[in-house]
């Protein structure tokens, strides 16, 4: 038997091997490599894990359910309390652990889980989902086992938090639907009460709508009846867990950028005659990652890459013959509807021409030291109701594609990731319900494409853009069928992009099916395009180079406009100097960067907002505004800027720089020589739990500050906050911390898949104590990345650690 797996151990035995390795950059042996040795029940036959010196495991089993049974074994060994939580949240089990505060969390969460068919759902993913979910759930609590045993540490955070984990069902990977990112019922809400409040002028400002559309405010709708925190619940029940000592006080999310970059390239444009297929979904920043990587080799199987650490499978990255990877494609998948009750029986809402009753769910929640609580959850046949008003007699309730089989998010990858060709391909995704997302593709055999798939609601007579009422005149018919989603294969050009714009092909005959209106802005999309029109000999190393690119084409739109002004002192004419001559490029140690940011993401939107509206209510309503809509105001002002425009921008883009000039100074200080974009654009992640444990801890537990270039638009996304500016010239610096963007990023050599690279920041660990915690950060600020090993010699050249798992 190998030394038992504890993490003391297993720092003691490797800790200053893998500094000389580190330090020296060079393949470690696999003599060198730490050994443990593990029964794992339920594993038909012995089974091997071989985690490499960057925290990726490569799990090799003698069978396709004991690769899974070990995936969710070496999730829980390195993201336990991380899974742990999310599985709570999202059943609304956090009371039972956390106190009597998490109830309205918990009773939000209930209303959106799946309450459907099992079976249904299992066969919407492929014959042998359950036995993938079933293995996997008894992986993660194989380690718990080993936890209560004795023979593991329990993880720090659930020893500061004083509870203990909860053991799985396979049930559980598949019912909770909360993670998933669909759209658009907060646009929906927003647009109703801006229009409501501010009319059409206001709400076109707040969002762009691709292609151009004219919408009507649905028959039957009265927007008064709309209340400003219809969504308090729904939001809740998608929001991560918030603590704050003594207790955690869950609270509505905070809104932050999501989107990804992809692309694909031909033979014919690369310096080996090899595809190139690149991805960097941008999502929360944090610790611990968002992501896992994981290399799943079985026979049959063999597959390495991303997902979600609470989930079998692997939703981005490649297998022997194929590459693969996402981005969202914004299909609208949800609304609200809006419901007149019964006078007297509130639990009785006009359908047709009579009342239908609500359904009504009685259920305990348990409750940590103290007796259960009882939670009533009412639905209508469209969905969960999420608020209601006796008096006014109304209702509301979110209907979503998420009640449908198949719709657990990133679940359905068990399908695609297993093809061997386009065709392949394609007959998986459409098992894929939700989210929505454009998926790129590579084989070994040359080919290059792009399917978007997910499940599309058909929308007969209206447009999804506002809600309706549910008496049912409003009703989905269906979904668009999977191949009638566009596609396209090996494109003359040779090469495939996506970035969340608006990418529906010309002439594209579903255009008016109404998939979906609302789409990223497109800065990160036409900067990838021109960069990949102009390159014949693309490398691994020049993708890489592109995924962390920080130019900015605001910036490059933006500046020229300064040539207009006619500045009131020395000190902006300075400031116009300075960004006038600046390169446009957000560099972490850039003085012109920083300027720019603080101009163009706080003072120049509200400058143009407060032009066009002239009520500071409405720009607090909408603010910050579309940035194409906005951009476009400045190039091209028109009549929303009063009777004379030109003049009005000119005013807009003069003020706002003498504005973001005092805050510059304010944050930075007086001296310009000394500013930074990096001071203030830095990569803080406090673990979740801070605020609930003791300040060692919490210090423990951080990781950062490292400064970052770029920002919420470059292709090199690292977005911050845009819940509100901060008021006055004295901003914080907290405002500019990174808060989203791609903590993973792979770009993936096709055929030659050990010249792959990936990142995972800050580390594939959630364990404080292991090298691979924060081992990643630095690498990730600086736009670096590690190797995606696949070849077993490679893997054995570069293991750290051997696990010897077998039956008990």
């Amino acid at each position: 038997m190998g030394q038992r797996l504890t993490r003391r151990r297993f720092v003691e035995a490797t800790g200053a091997a893998l500094a000389a390795a580190y330090a020296i950059g060079a393949p470690r042996t696999a003599t060198a490599a730490a050994q443990a040795a593990v029964a794992v029940p339920g594993l038909s036959a012995p089974g091997e894990i071989i985690v490499d010196r960057w925290g990726i495991p490569h799990i090799y089993a003698a069978t396709q359910p004991d690769a899974f049974r070990l995936q969710g074994f070496n999730a829980a060994r390195d993201r336990l309390w991380q899974i742990d939580l999310w599985r709570r949240r999202g059943l609304g089990r956090l009371s039972a652990a956390l106190g009597r505060s998490y109830l309205e969390q918990d009773r939000a969460a209930r209303l959106f889980l799946y309450r459907g068919d099992l079976a249904r759902e299992y066969a919407a993913y492929g014959d042998d989902a359950e036995q993938i979910a079933t293995a996997f759930a008894e992986g993660v609590n194989a380690y718990i086992d080993q936890i209560e045993r004795g023979a593991v540490p329990l993880p720090v955070e659930f020893a500061a938090l004083g509870y203990r984990p909860e053991r799985w069902a396979a049930e559980d990977v598949v019912r909770i639907r909360s993670h998933g990112l669909v759209s658009n019922l907060s646009d929906q809400v927003d647009r109703a009460l801006v229009l409501r409040e501010f009319g059409r002028k206001a709400e076109a400002l707040r969002k762009r709508l691709e292609p151009r559309w004219r919408y009507e405010v649905p028959e039957g709708l009265d927007l008064d009846a709309i209340p400003e925190d219809v969504l308090d619940v729904y939001e809740l029940a998608i929001a991560p867990v918030e603590f704050a000592a003594p207790a955690g006080a869950a609270s509505r999310r905070t809104r932050v950028r999501q989107g990804s970059n992809n692309w694909t390239i031909a033979p014919r444009r690369t310096a080996t005659g090899r595809p190139i297929l690149a991805n960097d979904p941008h999502r929360t920043q944090g610790v611990p990652s968002l992501r896992y990587l994981a290399h799943i080799i079985a026979p049959g199987l063999n597959v390495i890459g991303a997902g979600e650490p609470a989930l079998p499978g692997i939703s981005i990255g490649h297998n022997e013959h194929i590459a693969f990877g996402l981005t969202i494609f914004a299909i609208d998948q949800e609304d609200l509807y809006v419901y007149e009750t019964r006078e007297g029986k509130p639990d009785e809402y006009r359908y047709r021409d009579g009342w239908e009753p609500m359904t009504v769910v009685e259920e305990e929640i348990p409750v940590k030291d103290g007796a259960p609580e009882r939670a009533t959850l009412r639905f209508t046949r469209h969905g969960p109701v999420i608020a209601a008003d006796e008096g006014k007699r109304t209702a509301f309730a979110v209907h979503s594609v998420w009640f449908e089989p198949g719709t657990s998010a990133y679940f359905a990858s068990i399908s695609y990731m297993r093809a061997g060709n386009w065709a392949e391909f394609v007959r998986g995704l459409r098992r894929w319900g939700a989210p929505g997302e454009n998926q790129v593709y590579a084989d070994t055999s040359g080919h290059i494409g792009w399917k978007p798939c997910g499940f599309a609601p058909i929308r007969r007579n209206w447009d999804g853009l506002l809600p309706v009422p549910g008496d049912g005149r409003y009703e989905w018919d269906g979904f668009l069928d999977p191949d009638l989603l566009p596609a396209e294969r090996d494109p003359k050009r040779g090469w495939i992009a996506t970035a969340n714009a608006e990418n529906l092909p010309r002439g594209y005959p579903y255009r008016r099916r109404k998939i979906g209106f609302e789409w990223a802005a497109p800065f990160r999309l036409h900067r990838i395009q021109s960069v990949l029109r102009r390159q014949r000999d693309a490398s691994v190393g020049s993708s890489r180079r592109l995924q962390v690119d920080h130019r900015s084409l605001q910036a490059a739109r933006t500046i020229p406009l300064l040539a207009y002004l006619e500045p009131r002192s020395r000190r902006t004419a300075r400031a116009i100097r300075l960004l006038r001559r600046w390169n446009r490029v957000l560099a972490p140690d850039s003085g012109a960067a920083a300027l720019f940011e603080i101009w163009n993401s706080i003072e120049l939107p509200t400058a143009v907002l407060r032009a066009a509206l002239g009520s500071q209510k409405a720009v607090d309503a909408i603010w910050p505004g579309d940035p194409t809509v906005i951009l476009e105001l400045l190039e091209h002002p028109d009549r929303r800027l009063g009777r004379h425009p030109r003049r009005a921008r000119d005013r807009a883009l003069l003020t706002s720089l003498e504005r973001a000039i005092d805050r510059a100074e304010a944050l930075l200080g007086t001296r310009w020589s000394r500013w930074e974009w990096g001071k203030l654009h830095v990569a803080h992640f406090e673990h979740p739990i801070a605020p609930a444990v003791d300040k060692a801890l919490a210090r423990r537990l951080a990781v950062g500050p490292v400064p970052v270039g770029g920002g919420g638009e470059t292709v090199g996304d690292t977005g911050y906050s845009t819940d509100g500016p901060p008021e006055g010239s004295r901003a914080t610096r907290a405002f500019f911390e990174v808060a989203s963007g791609a903590s993973f990023r792979q770009v993936i050599d096709v055929g030659a898949w050990d010249r792959s690279l990936v990142m995972n920041n800050p580390g594939q660990s959630g364990d404080p104590s292991s090298p691979h915690y924060r081992d990643l950060i630095e690498r990730w600020a600086k736009g670096r990345a590690v190797p995606l090993l696949f070849s077993r010699d490679r893997v054995e050249a570069a293991a750290e650690l051997r696990i010897s798992c077998t039956p008990p």
